[in-house]
């Protein structure tokens, strides 16, 4: 899999690029544990690269602080710990109301239709009970909204956010009743879009964040 996704040629991304986003998706995926060491040298072997890119991919994760590099032990795993958890969502809340709004402003007609199909989808993936794939399309759904904020920085941030948060997502999603839930939160917010409503969608998308939020608190272990 590692492999396939380095010898992707379409991506356009650099090849420190593409590791720096494996390694990252198997951190927050548990494959490597909290305070678990990351050698160069058996990571390049694994992914059949030479060591540069790599060490230059692990100097990326440590900027986003999911890694540090420490004297006499070397590059540490450090995850995403139910304090992160808790400040995401604490600056979630304060934020994504205000993207709401701006993209209710600014969204294209296009982008407009995109978060209708993203719901239409979530919908008939929420009777399928396929909770990965409603999981998928609940960030694409958000990342139409980001895009259509012509922020770019607002954007970046959200989108991170969103990464962070994907493997706590699926976990609160499993608990009973909460897909459904998280369905009727999407609805008013898409039906604030339609109705060209920024104030609506404002406090639609700050709720649907706080009632994650004290779903994850309730039930979902970091």
């Amino acid at each position: 899999m590692a492999r396939d996704l380095l010898n992707e040629d379409n991506t356009g991304l650099s090849l420190t690029s593409k590791i720096f986003n494996i390694l990252r998706e198997d951190i927050l995926n548990g494959k490597y544990a909290e305070g678990e060491k990351l050698g160069e040298a058996k990571l390049a072997e694994e992914l059949g690269v030479s060591r540069t890119p790599v060490r230059e991919a692990l100097k990326q994760l440590e900027l986003d602080g999911i890694v540090e590099n420490k004297p006499n032990r070397g590059v540490i795993v450090l995850g995403i710990s139910k304090q992160d958890i808790e400040d995401i969502y604490t600056i979630r809340t304060a934020i994504e109301g205000i993207a709401a709004k701006w993209a209710v402003e600014r969204i294209t007609e296009k982008e407009l239709e995109e978060l209708k199909e993203a719901y239409e989808l979530m919908e008939f993936y929420t009777f399928k009970n396929d909770i990965e794939k409603f999981a998928e399309l609940n960030t694409k759904f958000h990342e139409i909204i980001y895009k259509a904020t012509k922020s770019r920085y607002l954007e970046q941030v959200l989108k991170d956010f969103q990464y962070y948060m994907k493997k706590t997502r699926i976990k609160s999603l499993h608990v009973q009743g909460r897909m459904n839930d998280s369905l009727k939160e999407h609805k008013i917010i898409l039906d604030a879009f339609l109705n060209k409503d920024p104030d609506t969608a404002q406090r639609a998308l700050t709720n649907h964040v706080e009632n994650s939020r004290k779903n994850v608190e309730d039930n979902v272990k970091a």
